[in-house]
């Protein structure tokens, strides 16, 4: 079955990635593109999933037509706000929905060592996330590197927002035991760089993903609205995609 897929933010880098990673693939063609202004519920008609890494706005609006379409969504928008979580769970409700920080699947891989290595080794380990993007990019930290620091979080069974710490300047003391720390660089043209340490007495680990292309995310993205089609309605992660634990 080839998957129609709906572009949502077409005219945006992420939407013209997701166009030209679509050339030449069997399981999933693209049936329809929507910027700013034009009628998204009237586009995701002809559509079985729409893929959208627009903007915040953008993606909230193209979330509430697909839950009167009930259209399966993938969804790789970033900065978006509390608003978001609510109108996603009432879509999933009614079609499956994959939302992403990050829809490389190397980076969807490192995920997973991480969360495993942070079981390993536990909270006396010492975990800290670097990300680095082209200067142009407007959220920080990235997506990725906050998923990261979740999974690194969960790994060690305590609540990110409980352990997090985003920001460092000035006097603020020894380092906490168990503290997820993540630092955040910017400049040139850096597509993104993730980077995890696990500092340890006298060693160290680092889990490192770099990106030369936004292609993959594009070619992630069609994966999981191939693999979405015909799945019940819910909320899913890339680890469902790939078939990892999640």
């Amino acid at each position: 079955m080839t998957a129609r897929v709906l572009v949502v933010g077409a005219a945006g880098k992420m939407g013209r990635a997701v166009q030209d990673a679509a050339v030449g693939r069997e399981d999933v063609k693209i049936a329809g593109t929507v910027d700013q202004g034009d009628d998204v519920a009237a586009a995701l008609a002809g559509c079985d999933v729409y893929i959208d890494f627009s903007t915040p706005a953008a993606t909230l609006a193209a979330a509430r037509a697909a839950i009167g379409a009930k259209r399966a969504a993938i969804i790789g928008t970033t900065g978006l706000g509390a608003d978001a979580e609510p109108l996603f769970a009432e879509l999933a409700k009614v079609a499956p929905v994959v939302v992403a920080a990050n829809f490389s699947l190397g980076v969807n891989l490192m995920l997973g060592l991480v969360r495993q290595a942070a079981r390993a080794l536990g909270p006396a380990w010492d975990a800290e996330v670097v990300e680095t993007h082209h200067k142009a990019k407007r959220d920080a930290p990235s997506g990725t590197a906050l998923a990261i620091a979740r999974s690194i979080a969960a790994g060690h069974g305590v609540d990110y927002d409980s352990v997090k710490r985003h920001t460092r300047d000035g006097d603020v003391g020894p380092r906490p035991r168990g503290e997820i720390g993540v630092a955040t660089l910017r400049g040139g043209d850096v597509v993104g760089e993730h980077v995890a340490y696990f500092f340890g007495e006298h060693e160290r680990i680092e889990i490192a993903h770099r990106a030369t292309s936004r292609g993959i995310f594009a070619t992630g993205a069609l994966v999981a609205a191939a693999w979405a089609v015909g799945k019940p309605p819910g909320r899913y992660t890339m680890l469902d995609v790939l078939g990892l634990p999640s």
